[in-house]
């Protein structure tokens, strides 16, 4: 789930990412501001569901993707679009 908050006086975006799966240890979202090399990792939580709020300037777009357990790759299924990668999959995309 991706919830964004626009705030008047400033010039960037909260986006509050969560994220639920079945037999996930660890999640991190990559690629956002272009970085694919450093994850931000996502807390769990007591339900289960991962978490994390990230600031991102407003009049963008992003390109990420889930890890799951350092190994799967995921997409946001609430994610604004998709686009091609190279490594013939799609990247969810974020616009903010």
């Amino acid at each position: 789930m991706l919830q964004k908050t626009y705030f008047k006086t400033k010039d960037y975006c909260k986006v509050k990412f969560s994220f639920s799966l079945e037999n996930a240890e660890t999640i991190e979202i990559l690629g956002l501001n272009s970085d694919w090399e450093n994850s931000i990792v996502m807390s769990k939580k007591k339900d289960g569901s991962f978490g994390v709020e990230v600031s991102l300037p407003k009049n963008s777009q992003h390109e990420f993707k889930y890890r799951v357990n350092a190994t799967e790759w995921l997409n946001e299924p609430e994610a604004d679009s998709l686009s091609p990668n190279v490594f013939g999959g799609n990247n969810s995309v974020i616009i903010l």
